[in-house]
């Protein structure tokens, strides 16, 4: 089995929404920006992509929430564009992922998004995909990943779970479950390895990537002393 360290507030997380790195780019026509009537800007198609994708419903699984999307970045090409009228447009879309969800099925959405608007507009260009990675494995050799990680969730009365919950009352926290809302390395241990997951740490979810992220010192204490008994309860099972 595998405990992850990540912020759960001394609690039991048994799931976790995964999360999918969507590229969409627009593509348009450059000219000079005197004469911005014989080109198509990609940045104002790109704009209407923005209007279209913050109306989509994401799917909601009742116990990981919504399968959020969220516009992290936006860049246009040539940058800087001096006098230019932008050929091409691209964002990042973070979308988390819920439970059963595939990488084929979160782009779904998408490019039906982007077909629509392409019947609408005949000068309309875009494309949609997932996001590559470059991984170094450990033999040395790299290869080009899709960057997108599948949520994963353990049931409440999983033996795994109620053994995680008795080590932590032992040592006076309160054994609670929940489910993490960010995504973690449970992606590959739980949604693709399928090894059995928890993750128990210090400190809370909500101050993870922001300014002055900490961790109360009394909370670490308490988080080793939970870590020690995880494992002698694992050990001796």
């Amino acid at each position: 089995m595998v405990i992850i360290g990540e912020a759960s507030n001394l609690t039991l997380k048994i799931g976790q929404r995964g999360r999918a790195e969507i590229v969409v780019r627009t593509l348009g026509k450059s000219v000079h920006a005197s004469n911005p009537h014989l080109g198509v800007n990609a940045v104002y198609s790109m704009q209407a992509v923005i209007e279209d994708l913050r109306a989509l419903e994401p799917r909601e699984d009742p116990l990981l929430g919504k399968g959020i999307y969220e516009v992290t970045d936006i860049i246009s090409s040539p940058y800087p564009g001096a006098s230019v009228v932008p050929a091409a447009c691209r964002i990042t879309v973070d979308r988390r992922v819920l439970s059963g969800e595939t990488a084929e099925s979160v782009l779904d959405p998408l490019r039906t998004m982007v077909k629509r608007r392409k019947n609408m507009d005949s000068r309309f260009e875009a494309e949609v995909f997932i996001e590559t990675g470059s991984l170094t494995r450990t033999d040395g050799k790299t290869e080009d990943v899709k960057r997108f990680f599948p949520a994963w969730k353990l049931e409440p009365d999983n033996a795994v779970v109620k053994l995680g919950t008795q080590a932590l009352q032992t040592v006076g926290l309160p054994g609670q479950v929940g489910y993490y809302a960010f995504c973690t390395n449970g992606s590959y241990s739980a949604g693709i390895a399928k090894i059995p997951t928890l993750g128990f740490g210090p400190s809370q979810e909500h101050l993870a990537h922001v300014a002055d992220e900490y961790i109360a010192v009394s909370d670490l204490e308490k988080a080793c002393e939970g870590y020690q008994d995880l494992i002698r309860a694992y050990l001796m099972d």
